[in-house]
């Protein structure tokens, strides 16, 4: 008898489905509720590029003198350096007015879209810096670069 096959996945393409949202306020990071939803800053349209944006776990050695195999634990989980890479406007109306420096809150991530019972990520946030960049032969952009501050929230059902 063969193992079970896992649940075939809803594949998509990420552009024009996932959403990244910025709220000021979130009283409970795993249960935004939806007031809190949309009362934040849908970003989606003006980011170009995203990185970071994940849990990772590192892993500690566990060796003992039985064996010359050196197993592993897992350890503390972290975040990586995260960023939102967003166009700049000529006029200057663009995310460095709703994202300056020292700016706290909370980036929603929504994998699948802003779709009721569908999961998002929420993480906890401050604006480390925004550096506006100068490259030829594209169109102007920014990285946000954002310090994670505490444990984000990972698969919470939007409502």
């Amino acid at each position: 008898m063969s193992a079970t096959n896992i649940t075939p996945t809803t594949r998509f393409f990420a552009p024009n489905v996932t959403r990244v949202v910025f709220c000021t306020s979130v009283a409970v990071k795993t249960a935004p509720t939806r007031s809190e939803i949309n009362a934040g800053t849908d970003l989606s349209n003006e980011v170009n590029a995203t990185n970071g944006w994940s849990v990772g776990s590192n892993l500690i050695d566990a060796p003992d003198l039985g064996t010359l195999f050196t197993s592993k634990v897992a350890g503390r989980t972290e975040s990586p350096d995260s960023s939102l890479t967003m166009y700049q406007s000529l006029n200057n109306v663009d995310a460095r007015s709703l994202l300056p420096r020292t700016t706290t809150g909370f980036i929603l991530i929504m994998w699948g879209g802003d779709v009721t019972g569908r999961k998002m990520d929420v993480f906890p946030v401050t604006v480390s810096s925004v550096a506006k960049n100068l490259d030829d032969n594209k169109a102007s952009d920014m990285q946000i670069n954002f310090a994670i501050t505490s444990q984000p929230a990972e698969d919470v059902t939007i409502p």
